[in-house]
């Protein structure tokens, strides 16, 4: 394992022939993998709203931001492919419960102010958790994750947008994009997953260079960059023990409670049902495709060989 280590060490990358820990191969499958179910699950609580967007114009953004988190899930299943599993394995997995997906995308998109939020919020913390996986040490994941970010930026910004549409609107849509902060505000910091004590995967990747910060330290950067925006839009986030630490050069912050994530990542969500269940059968009504798809490779392949 020497090379390996010389490479990491060296910041750079690991790509898939290179001799690996299998514990690193293990470690990446979970996490690409976690990633790619994370996408596409990703995409129920907002498409759900493109039938009902509020205009033309929504509807166009909201289906393109639903259709790149598509492309996301399939740009992260092919960058765990290369560690030597099947795409169809990972989600069996997925399906039986065996591998798991972000908590974040267990919970309701009640209005349309939700979609906002989502973009702004939940899309801004995966940035800020995504942006130093471009660094990540093996090589198809962190080439992934350039393509992926870089779209993301795109889905905070229009999330913003939308909410300061809202919040600069009428008196009864600022009440509900204020409704949709205070509900996602907390679930939002939770995506960092806990605190880095009681974190069973944090220092094994750190120290593959799979992972560049600690979780409390890019909760504190998402922070820090949110408390401005939140101003900007005028929406106030629910926590009264949030302020600036002019000592520590950051804001300070309440408590989160983590009883709620542990909940959700056992299956206890508001959602976690409902998702699972569309999810299956997706999968299930889109058998013929794959049977279609198959049988068409075979028979390409007999008649390569034949013509051999």
């Amino acid at each position: 394992m020497e090379e390996f280590w010389r490479i990491v060490g060296e910041d750079g990358r690991i790509e898939p022939r290179d001799v690996m820990p299998e514990d690193y191969r293990a470690s990446l499958v979970r996490q690409i993998a976690q990633h790619a179910h994370s996408e596409i699950i990703g995409m129920q609580p907002e498409g759900a709203w493109i039938s009902r967007a509020p205009s033309l114009r929504r509807k166009a953004i909201l289906m393109a931001k639903v259709q790149d988190e598509a492309g996301h899930g399939l740009y992260l299943y092919a960058a765990a492919e290369t560690l030597g599993v099947d795409r169809g394995e990972l989600l069996d997995k997925l399906h039986d419960g065996r591998q798991k997906y972000s908590s974040i995308f267990n919970y309701p998109t009640l209005t349309w102010a939700d979609i906002g939020t989502i973009g702004w919020l939940v899309d801004g913390a995966a940035i800020v958790n995504q942006v130093p996986l471009c660094r990540c040490s093996y090589g198809p994941y962190a080439r992934a994750m350039v393509r992926v970010c870089k779209e993301e930026s795109f889905h905070q910004r229009q999330g913003f947008e939308a909410l300061h549409t809202l919040s600069h609107g009428t008196p009864e849509q600022h009440a509900m994009a204020q409704d949709a902060v205070d509900r996602w505000w907390w679930p939002s910091l939770m995506m960092f997953g806990p605190h880095d004590a009681e974190s069973t995967h944090s220092e094994k990747s750190m120290a593959w260079g799979v992972k560049r910060f600690s979780n409390d330290d890019l909760r504190q950067r998402f922070v820090d960059m949110t408390v401005p925006q939140a101003e900007a839009l005028g929406l106030t986030l629910p926590d009264p023990d949030l302020r600036w630490n002019e000592e520590r050069g950051h804001y300070d912050f309440g408590t989160i409670d983590f009883t709620e994530l542990f909940e959700v990542i056992k299956g206890n969500g508001p959602c976690n049902a409902e998702r699972m269940a569309t999810r299956r059968g997706a999968h299930e009504a889109g058998a013929w495709v794959r049977e279609a798809a198959n049988a068409y490779a075979d028979k390409h392949a007999r008649r390569t060989a034949g013509a051999a």
